[in-house]
Formats: C-alpha cells, structure tokens, sequence
C-alpha cells in the first residue's frame, strides 16, 4: 500500500473520530455562552420540563371558522390557481409553422 493512501485513510479516520468526538460534546458547547445562543436570548430551563399535558383540550368555539360563502370563494379560487398552474406547466403542441 503506497504511503501517500496510507495516510490518506490515517487522516480520514481522524477526521471521523474527531467529528464524533465533537458530536457528542455538541448540546454542552451549545450551552457555552459564546457559542450558543444570542446575549439576548431567554435562559434555557437546567432540567426539561414534564410531559405535555395531553389531555387538556382547548375551548369549544363560540362561532364557525369560515362562513361558508368565505370557504366557496376560496376554494373557486384555489380551483383557477390549479387550473392556471396546470395549463402553464404543459408544453406547448408543436404547431405548424
């Protein structure tokens, strides 16, 4: 095995070694203050909150979403943007010149 590829994989393996090196020391440097987060950044909590609470759901709605006539016209005009989109996005038919 000629020397230059020996050191070739030699700096390679080093190069993995230190990325996993540094992958695992990664969310301690993003805690550092000069690296992390901006001067003006809210404090992280020291220990993780708990679990979200998933049984609390939000508040039933005192009036609909969308009045229906609101939710036609949107939907006529996603229609016609579709159909826009569609009849741009076909090659043109070669037509006689």
């Amino acid at each position: 095995m000629p020397a230059t590829r020996t050191i070739r994989l030699w700096s390679i393996a080093t190069l993995f070694a230190t990325a996993f090196a540094l992958g695992g020391c990664s969310t301690q440097i993003a805690d550092m203050p000069g690296f992390g987060l901006p001067a003006d950044a809210p404090e992280r909590p020291k220990e993780a909150g708990g679990y979200l609470p998933v049984h609390d759901l939000p508040p039933d709605r005192n009036e609909e979403a969308m009045k229906p006539a609101e939710l036609a016209k949107i939907q006529a005009e996603l229609t016609a943007a579709r159909d826009r989109q569609a009849t741009a996005a076909t090659p043109p038919k070669p037509g006689k010149k």
